[in-house]
């Protein structure tokens, strides 16, 4: 079986080290062949982005450019319509039929799957690897939903096998919680920094401040 390949959706609307930093402890820590950035068309969970969609995709691109085990996937982008992930992961399933898939998500963003369409079958397609953010109780449990609880309980790591072992012996269908350093760096405070004239330095690369000043973005 060859190497697992994280997957991380999003509007990256702007991108920041938030995103980044989380992807590249994954990439070390469960010993990813890589990661790919897939920007979202039209997140269906979200209210629609603040820029054009070649704008995110250009400051994704500037973002991950340096780092050789971050890969931009445009496969959502190109389909069009509202990017469900249920359908992302089956055309990578088709294009990686032998790399186990983990599908890399914050704990708000699991806490709110049973929105997503399909939700129940992305486990059919990919592991599932849940990280820690700065303002969530890692292991609050008892604020999921029954169902969700159940779904977790059902097929979260069972065995003494590390995260990476087990990941790396399946091709999907394991729920694991991963804890990642905290930045707690937001999309929508960006925005609002630079609608007010503040600074965002050290919250994204420089090459994607550089992207909006130049197309003078979220003003």
């Amino acid at each position: 079986m060859k190497a697992p390949i994280g997957i991380y959706g999003g509007t990256f609307d702007p991108i920041h080290y938030g995103h980044l930093r989380p992807c590249l402890e994954l990439c070390e820590s469960l010993k990813l062949d890589h990661v790919r950035f897939i920007p979202a068309f039209l997140p269906p969970h979200r209210d629609n982005p603040a820029t054009e969609v070649v704008h995110r995709l250009e400051m994704v691109k500037k973002a991950i450019d340096s780092e050789a085990s971050f890969v931009l996937d445009e496969r959502e982008i190109q389909r069009g319509g509202p990017s469900y992930m249920v359908d992302t992961l089956k055309s990578l399933r088709q294009d990686f039929a032998d790399n186990p898939l983990c599908l890399l998500m914050g704990m708000d963003a699991f806490s709110g799957i049973e929105s997503w369409s399909h939700w129940q079958e992305l486990l059919d397609y990919a592991h599932i690897i849940v990280t820690q953010r700065p303002d969530t109780d890692f292991h609050a449990l008892d604020l999921w939903s029954d169902s969700l609880n159940q779904f977790y309980q059902k097929y979260k790591l069972q065995n003494n096998n590390t995260s990476a072992q087990n990941i790396h012996n399946s091709l999907h269908g394991v729920i694991q919680l991963e804890s990642v350093t905290q930045l707690s760096i937001s999309a929508t405070d960006i925005r609002k920094r630079l609608k007010n004239r503040q600074s965002i330095r050290f919250l994204t690369p420089e090459p994607v401040i550089k992207l909006i000043e130049c197309y003078n973005l979220y003003q």
